[in-house]
């Protein structure tokens, strides 16, 4: 007996030893996942730590200021804009019925496909000077360049407007899934104590979603901060702009690196007021009950006005300017649609999906993690893996380019030294850099997706396949899988989108005579060459239309008590 139960002890050590060992590991593959993904944000940091006097000096003396003003004067109106744009007409399509408002739900959110920098080169070719809006205005009157006055597109005042309608369908986007989820009752009643229709949105609604509004608006400066093709198109000496020049100007990797350190303490400040705005802030829905969600109908002149308000955004933030690129494209896709289109075609979409597909692969890894795991250390590296989205791109292949550039360097010298043997750029000259540098920035797409959605699945369920003898691993492919298919699909999808449109770090990491074509529209809009460049910025507008409905959709779907 005492055999017996001594036998009994040392299996369930045995057994228990094997559990905290396989837990290890995993921890431990996690710890280093999350250490090499922080590499790029750790050497940025770490640069400050290194001087550079003489050029800091000469930066300081001319176009520090202009940086800091220009970017500070870029968020301002970019945020002021967006919410302009983004709240009014979310609770607009949200509470009334007025004509084209069910398809308005959705097509507001087109923008969003539309990259900053395509919406730049198309308002440019149309109203620039030599465009055809101006030159026919030159026609008509007789006038010279200089009798008249117009809008200078490539300033300032345009960047905030270009990037304003790109980016405002963050604010809509959280907007409106806040309003479609306030109970009605609650306005209900703020209407029974005398308030107008204004009054209940103003003190009872917008309160309620300020919190969703401000992550929106966080989620615009981040994204106002990281445009680089914008800016630069338009001469506007903003922080990702000089980064360029410092780097690849005045051959300095040191200072570009100190440059983005500044950069990314803008990014620290916002996540920072945004994390403390959501605790201040935490208005809760007085109400649990959810009736219908019956719009009102609005007649005459108040649904005249409330569809302008609506299509505005939408007509100039993607309909003219996709018409723009369509009658380019239609007049030069015989010529851009070549060998060297569809080399650029498949390099776009392999690597969107190579990059997608491992996102996906880490996210799954990590929330599941999260899900059978609950140390504190865990949920704290997925969230700081989670930060690359709010870093800019140009600050990441700053920080991605250093280190492994440093490594290639040393191998090759020790080779060349002992075995007479140059291994030359193994590492910093290929695919594998950019990809993972896309990997820092868009991982966090994939891992909130999927947690969202490993979270609407009941924990009972895991215990229930485990009684019945399920590995853990047969339990992600057997059951959580197959109900996560539409959550996997979109976090596929938004990423691969994502990949498509990233410029920045594709500017300063893709491998020796490799593009893609967000590389390729941006060099041919450079050149003044905006009407070849319609067909490579089409492709990449289409490819981003399908994600934005499937959102679209979603967030239609969120109301509690939809069918």
């Amino acid at each position: 007996m005492i055999f017996k139960n001594f036998s009994k002890s040392f299996y369930s050590l045995l057994n228990l030893n094997f559990s905290l060992l396989k837990f290890s590991r995993l921890n431990l593959t996690l710890i280093l996942l999350a250490l090499f993904f922080c590499i790029p944000v750790v050497i940025v940091c770490g640069s400050l730590f290194f001087p550079a006097k003489d050029i800091w000096t000469h930066l300081i003396d001319t176009v520090l200021t202009d940086y800091i003003f220009n970017s500070l004067a870029l968020l301002i109106g970019v945020g002021f804009f967006s919410l302009l744009l983004g709240v009014i007409p979310a609770w607009l399509v949200t509470m009334y019925q007025f004509p084209m408002s069910r398809y308005l739900e959705w097509a507001i959110l087109l923008p969003m496909s539309m990259p900053a920098y395509i919406i730049a080169y198309s308002y440019t070719g149309t109203f620039d000077a030599a465009g055809p809006v101006q030159t026919m205005m030159r026609e008509l009157t007789g006038w010279e360049y200089n009798d008249y006055w117009f809008p200078e597109v490539r300033s300032l005042g345009g960047a905030i407007a270009m990037l304003s309608l790109v980016l405002y369908p963050y604010v809509y986007l959280l907007a409106r899934a806040s309003f479609i989820e306030q109970s009605i009752c609650v306005l209900e009643v703020s209407r029974t104590l005398g308030c107008s229709a204004m009054d209940a949105f103003r003190r009872v609604a917008l309160p309620l979603a300020r919190p969703a509004i401000i992550v929106g608006l966080s989620l615009v400066l981040m994204e106002t901060l990281a445009d680089y093709g914008t800016v630069q198109y338009f001469g506007v000496s903003a922080f990702t702009t000089g980064i360029f020049r410092t780097w690849f100007g005045m051959d300095n990797s040191l200072v570009a690196a100190q440059l983005s350190a500044i950069l990314l303490l803008f990014v620290v400040v916002f996540l920072y007021l945004e994390r403390r705005s959501r605790k201040q802030l935490a208005f809760h829905h007085t109400s649990n009950r959810y009736s219908p969600l019956l719009k009102q109908k609005l007649k005459s002149s108040s649904a005249f006005f409330a569809f302008v308000i609506c299509f505005a955004p939408l007509l100039f933030g993607f309909i003219l300017p996709a018409s723009f690129l369509g009658e380019w494209a239609i007049s030069t896709y015989s010529e851009a649609l070549d060998i060297d289109f569809y080399i650029l075609l498949l390099n776009s979409l392999s690597l969107a999906f190579i990059t997608a597909l491992l996102a996906l692969v880490i996210a799954l890894f990590l929330g599941y993690m999260n899900r059978n795991s609950h140390l504190f250390i865990n949920r704290f590296l997925v969230r700081f893996i989670s930060l690359g989205y709010a870093i800019p791109g140009t600050v990441i292949a700053v920080g991605v380019l250093i280190p492994f550039a440093w490594f290639d360097n040393r191998l090759d010298e020790f080779l060349t030294l002992h075995f007479n043997f140059s291994s030359g750029l193994l590492i910093s000259g290929t695919l594998f850099i950019l990809i993972f540098a896309y990997l820092v920035r868009f991982l966090a797409v994939s891992i909130n997706t999927v947690e969202a959605a490993l979270e609407k699945i009941k924990p009972e369920m895991d215990e229930v396949a485990k009684t019945a003898g399920m590995s853990h691993v047969n339990i992600m492919r057997r059951i959580h899988i197959p109900i996560m298919r539409g959550s996997l699909l979109t976090a596929l999808l938004l990423v691969f989108v994502d990949v498509l449109k990233e410029l920045p770090a594709t500017l300063i990491l893709r491998p020796f005579n490799f593009n893609t074509l967000a590389v390729r529209t941006f060099e041919l809009a450079n050149e003044e060459r905006l009407a070849e460049a319609a067909v490579p910025a089409l492709a990449i507008v289409i490819a981003g239309i399908i994600p934005v409905i499937m959102i679209s959709n979603s967030i239609s779907r969120s109301r509690p008590g939809y069918e």
